[in-house]
Protein backbone atom coordinates (compact mmCIF):
# COMPACT_ATOMS: atom_id res chain seq x y z
CA UNK A 1 0.00 0.00 0.00
CA UNK A 2 1.09 3.52 -0.64
CA UNK A 3 1.13 5.43 2.68
CA UNK A 4 0.23 8.87 1.24
CA UNK A 5 -3.16 7.52 0.09
CA UNK A 6 -4.95 8.49 3.33
CA UNK A 7 -4.06 12.14 2.85
CA UNK A 8 -6.04 12.31 -0.40
CA UNK A 9 -9.13 10.72 1.15
CA UNK A 10 -8.93 12.85 4.29
CA UNK A 11 -8.59 16.20 2.53
CA UNK A 12 -11.51 15.46 0.19
CA UNK A 13 -13.67 14.73 3.24
CA UNK A 14 -12.56 17.91 5.02
CA UNK A 15 -13.30 19.98 1.93
CA UNK A 16 -16.81 18.56 1.74
CA UNK A 17 -17.42 19.48 5.37
CA UNK A 18 -15.91 22.92 4.85
CA UNK A 19 -18.46 23.71 2.15
CA UNK A 20 -21.40 23.13 4.49
CA UNK A 21 -23.23 26.36 5.29
CA UNK A 22 -26.94 25.55 5.62
CA UNK A 23 -29.28 23.55 7.86
CA UNK A 24 -32.66 22.05 7.00
CA UNK A 25 -34.17 20.81 10.25
CA UNK A 26 -36.97 21.28 12.73
CA UNK A 27 -36.37 21.14 16.47
CA UNK A 28 -38.38 21.77 19.65
CA UNK A 29 -37.64 24.39 22.30
CA UNK A 30 -35.39 25.81 23.69
CA UNK A 31 -33.33 26.21 20.51
CA UNK A 32 -36.30 26.19 18.14
CA UNK A 33 -36.28 29.95 17.59
CA UNK A 34 -32.60 30.12 16.62
CA UNK A 35 -33.05 27.21 14.23
CA UNK A 36 -36.08 28.82 12.57
CA UNK A 37 -34.14 32.05 12.14
CA UNK A 38 -31.20 30.16 10.69
CA UNK A 39 -33.47 28.32 8.26
CA UNK A 40 -34.92 31.64 7.12
CA UNK A 41 -31.49 32.79 5.94
CA UNK A 42 -30.39 32.32 2.36
CA UNK A 43 -27.92 29.44 2.48
CA UNK A 44 -26.74 29.80 -1.11
CA UNK A 45 -23.00 30.28 -1.32
CA UNK A 46 -22.39 33.82 -2.64
CA UNK A 47 -19.66 34.78 -5.09
CA UNK A 48 -16.50 35.74 -3.21
CA UNK A 49 -12.79 36.34 -3.35
CA UNK A 50 -10.63 35.47 -0.34
CA UNK A 51 -7.00 35.08 0.64
CA UNK A 52 -6.42 31.78 2.42
CA UNK A 53 -3.59 30.37 4.47
CA UNK A 54 -3.28 26.62 4.88
CA UNK A 55 -0.96 24.93 7.35
CA UNK A 56 -0.41 21.21 7.95
CA UNK A 57 1.84 19.12 10.17
CA UNK A 58 2.56 15.40 10.47
CA UNK A 59 5.26 14.39 12.92
CA UNK A 60 8.36 16.46 12.23
CA UNK A 61 7.17 17.55 8.80
CA UNK A 62 5.16 20.71 8.24
CA UNK A 63 4.20 23.02 5.40
CA UNK A 64 2.19 26.13 4.63
CA UNK A 65 0.59 27.64 1.59
CA UNK A 66 -1.08 30.97 0.79
CA UNK A 67 -3.52 31.40 -2.09
CA UNK A 68 -6.10 33.77 -3.49
CA UNK A 69 -9.34 31.84 -3.99
CA UNK A 70 -12.52 32.84 -5.78
CA UNK A 71 -15.95 31.38 -6.46
CA UNK A 72 -18.88 32.31 -8.69
CA UNK A 73 -21.80 30.19 -9.96
CA UNK A 74 -20.69 30.69 -13.55
CA UNK A 75 -16.94 30.10 -13.17
CA UNK A 76 -16.94 27.70 -10.23
CA UNK A 77 -14.03 27.59 -7.78
CA UNK A 78 -10.51 28.65 -8.75
CA UNK A 79 -7.31 29.49 -6.93
CA UNK A 80 -3.85 30.96 -7.43
CA UNK A 81 -0.99 30.12 -5.08
CA UNK A 82 0.91 33.24 -4.02
CA UNK A 83 3.44 31.80 -1.54
CA UNK A 84 4.38 28.45 0.01
CA UNK A 85 7.02 26.74 2.09
CA UNK A 86 7.95 23.66 4.08
CA UNK A 87 7.69 19.98 3.16
CA UNK A 88 7.17 19.38 -0.55
CA UNK A 89 5.27 16.18 0.22
CA UNK A 90 2.76 17.84 2.54
CA UNK A 91 2.33 20.84 0.25
CA UNK A 92 1.54 18.65 -2.77
CA UNK A 93 -0.37 15.80 -1.13
CA UNK A 94 -2.27 17.73 1.51
CA UNK A 95 -2.45 21.50 0.98
CA UNK A 96 -2.85 21.54 -2.80
CA UNK A 97 -5.17 18.54 -2.47
CA UNK A 98 -7.47 20.62 -0.24
CA UNK A 99 -7.86 23.28 -2.92
CA UNK A 100 -8.09 20.77 -5.77
CA UNK A 101 -10.67 18.79 -3.81
CA UNK A 102 -12.83 21.87 -3.26
CA UNK A 103 -12.73 22.66 -6.95
CA UNK A 104 -13.69 19.08 -7.82
CA UNK A 105 -16.57 18.83 -5.33
CA UNK A 106 -18.11 22.11 -6.50
CA UNK A 107 -17.67 21.23 -10.18
CA UNK A 108 -19.41 17.87 -9.68
CA UNK A 109 -22.19 19.35 -7.53
CA UNK A 110 -21.55 16.88 -4.70
CA UNK A 111 -21.97 19.18 -1.69
CA UNK A 112 -25.46 17.82 -0.88
CA UNK A 113 -23.99 14.64 0.61
CA UNK A 114 -22.43 16.64 3.46
CA UNK A 115 -25.19 19.24 3.90
CA UNK A 116 -26.66 19.90 7.35
CA UNK A 117 -30.06 18.61 6.23
CA UNK A 118 -32.73 16.26 7.47
CA UNK A 119 -31.68 13.78 4.79
CA UNK A 120 -28.27 13.54 6.47
CA UNK A 121 -28.81 14.32 10.17
CA UNK A 122 -31.17 14.28 13.11
CA UNK A 123 -31.05 17.43 15.25
CA UNK A 124 -31.61 17.60 19.01
CA UNK A 125 -31.48 20.94 20.87
CA UNK A 126 -29.37 20.96 24.03
CA UNK A 127 -30.17 24.41 25.38
CA UNK A 128 -27.93 27.45 25.69
CA UNK A 129 -24.30 26.88 26.65
CA UNK A 130 -22.06 28.89 28.96
CA UNK A 131 -20.80 30.78 25.90
CA UNK A 132 -24.33 31.99 25.17
CA UNK A 133 -24.74 29.89 22.02
CA UNK A 134 -27.61 27.53 21.20
CA UNK A 135 -26.32 23.95 21.16
CA UNK A 136 -27.75 21.45 18.66
CA UNK A 137 -26.62 17.84 18.80
CA UNK A 138 -25.89 16.43 15.33
CA UNK A 139 -26.42 12.71 14.76
CA UNK A 140 -25.64 11.40 11.26
CA UNK A 141 -28.34 9.19 9.74
CA UNK A 142 -25.66 6.96 8.26
CA UNK A 143 -21.97 6.29 8.74
CA UNK A 144 -20.44 8.25 5.93
CA UNK A 145 -17.04 9.91 5.64
CA UNK A 146 -18.41 13.41 4.94
CA UNK A 147 -20.79 13.52 7.92
CA UNK A 148 -19.91 14.74 11.42
CA UNK A 149 -21.15 13.44 14.76
CA UNK A 150 -21.02 16.40 17.09
CA UNK A 151 -22.52 19.80 17.81
CA UNK A 152 -23.87 22.72 15.81
CA UNK A 153 -23.70 26.10 17.60
CA UNK A 154 -25.97 29.01 16.65
CA UNK A 155 -26.53 32.53 17.92
CA UNK A 156 -29.84 32.50 19.83
CA UNK A 157 -30.79 35.87 18.35
CA UNK A 158 -30.72 35.77 14.59
CA UNK A 159 -29.77 32.09 14.28
CA UNK A 160 -26.36 32.73 12.72
CA UNK A 161 -24.17 29.65 12.35
CA UNK A 162 -21.11 30.11 14.59
CA UNK A 163 -19.39 26.75 14.82
CA UNK A 164 -19.59 23.11 13.77
CA UNK A 165 -17.50 20.69 15.82
CA UNK A 166 -17.27 16.93 16.13
CA UNK A 167 -15.78 13.72 14.74
CA UNK A 168 -16.25 12.17 11.32
CA UNK A 169 -18.95 9.51 11.37
CA UNK A 170 -16.62 7.17 9.47
CA UNK A 171 -12.86 7.20 8.98
CA UNK A 172 -11.72 8.16 5.46
CA UNK A 173 -9.62 4.97 5.18
CA UNK A 174 -7.98 2.22 7.20
CA UNK A 175 -4.95 4.51 7.45
CA UNK A 176 -6.79 7.32 9.24
CA UNK A 177 -8.87 7.30 12.43
CA UNK A 178 -10.33 9.68 15.03
CA UNK A 179 -10.73 12.65 12.68
CA UNK A 180 -11.88 15.66 14.73
CA UNK A 181 -12.98 18.87 12.99
CA UNK A 182 -13.91 22.39 14.08
CA UNK A 183 -15.40 24.79 11.54
CA UNK A 184 -15.90 28.45 12.49
CA UNK A 185 -18.17 30.99 10.76
CA UNK A 186 -18.72 34.76 10.90
CA UNK A 187 -21.16 37.22 9.37
CA UNK A 188 -19.27 39.45 6.93
CA UNK A 189 -20.91 41.93 4.55
CA UNK A 190 -24.26 40.60 5.72
CA UNK A 191 -23.44 36.98 4.82
CA UNK A 192 -22.47 34.06 7.11
CA UNK A 193 -19.27 32.56 5.69
CA UNK A 194 -16.59 30.10 6.89
CA UNK A 195 -13.51 31.75 8.35
CA UNK A 196 -11.53 28.87 9.84
CA UNK A 197 -11.17 25.09 9.61
CA UNK A 198 -9.13 23.04 12.07
CA UNK A 199 -8.70 19.28 11.95
CA UNK A 200 -6.73 16.66 13.86
CA UNK A 201 -6.43 12.98 12.96
CA UNK A 202 -4.33 9.92 13.69
CA UNK A 203 -2.59 8.46 10.66
CA UNK A 204 -1.51 4.82 10.93
CA UNK A 205 2.27 4.47 11.27
CA UNK A 206 2.70 8.25 10.79
CA UNK A 207 1.22 9.65 14.03
CA UNK A 208 -0.88 12.75 14.60
CA UNK A 209 -1.70 14.99 11.65
CA UNK A 210 -3.16 18.50 11.84
CA UNK A 211 -4.61 20.86 9.26
CA UNK A 212 -5.56 24.51 9.67
CA UNK A 213 -7.09 26.80 7.06
CA UNK A 214 -8.03 30.46 7.58
CA UNK A 215 -9.86 32.89 5.29
CA UNK A 216 -9.47 36.65 4.82
CA UNK A 217 -12.27 37.83 2.57
CA UNK A 218 -11.54 40.51 -0.03
CA UNK A 219 -14.92 40.60 -1.74
CA UNK A 220 -18.34 39.01 -1.11
CA UNK A 221 -21.22 39.13 -3.57
CA UNK A 222 -19.49 41.84 -5.60
CA UNK A 223 -18.84 44.15 -2.64
CA UNK A 224 -15.40 44.85 -1.18
CA UNK A 225 -14.84 43.74 2.41
CA UNK A 226 -13.43 46.34 4.75
CA UNK A 227 -10.18 45.30 6.37
CA UNK A 228 -10.47 44.64 10.08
Amino acid sequence: MNAPAPYRRLVIVLVAIALVATVDAAAPDPADQSIRQFLAQDGTQPPYQAARRLEARNGQRSAWLEAVTAYSPSAGFRYEITAEGGSDSIRNRVLRAVLDGEREIIALGETARSALARENYTFQPKGIGADGLANIQLTPRRKERVLVSGTLLLRPRGGDLVRLEGRLAKSPSIWVKNVDVVRTYERINGVVVPVRLESRAQVRFLGDATLRMTYRYLEIDGRAVKLR
